[in-house]
């Protein structure tokens, strides 16, 4: 028996430019929250440090000046972002702004994206300003992400949306 996603996926079309802004602002605020939290857990862990001893704040430092002029805090706040996208990406296709407005990545034949295709769209999505080629590819309306990787962005119906996040859970 086929997939229920191959099977319906001729009657999805791709995604218009403003449902992918709407879910790229939803997913925004959700990013932020996220950066909120792993920042407060990074400057528990920093005061865990500093009592004891293993860090020393200079002068008028405190937590939150010595993290941010950490380099790696930087990259860990860039892989907490990375690894949001990434997982949801692979593991349903969406993101909480994409399941809010039916939206779902897969790959052309309708099949769940692989870890590499969503290594690939986040290096190529620039900040989702790889979104505004939909603009100019009326043909297929993809982005650069999405010819980069191989996968493509379809609105689903409002049945296949809820069939997703069941079959998900």
């Amino acid at each position: 028996m086929a997939n229920p996603s191959q099977t319906l996926h001729a009657s999805f079309p791709s995604a218009s430019f403003t449902r992918r802004l709407a879910a790229w602002v939803y997913d925004l605020l959700v990013a932020t929250a996220i950066v909120m939290l792993a920042s407060a857990l990074a400057l528990g862990f920093t005061a865990l440090l500093t009592a004891a001893g293993i860090i020393t704040l200079q002068g008028d430092m405190d937590h939150a000046g010595w993290l941010t002029s950490q380099p790696l805090y930087q990259v860990y706040l860039v892989l907490v972002v990375a690894l949001f996208f990434g997982w949801f990406w692979w593991r349903s296709g969406q993101t909480i702004g994409m399941r809010a407005w039916r939206l779902k990545v897969q790959q052309r034949d309708g099949s769940r994206i692989t870890p590499r295709q969503a290594v690939i769209r986040m290096v190529t999505a620039l900040f989702g300003l790889g979104n505004l080629w939909v603009l100019v590819d009326f043909k297929n309306r993809r982005a650069w992400h999405d010819y980069a990787a191989g996968t493509e962005l379809v609105t689903l119906s409002k049945e296949a949306n809820q069939l997703y996040y069941w079959k998900e859970l």
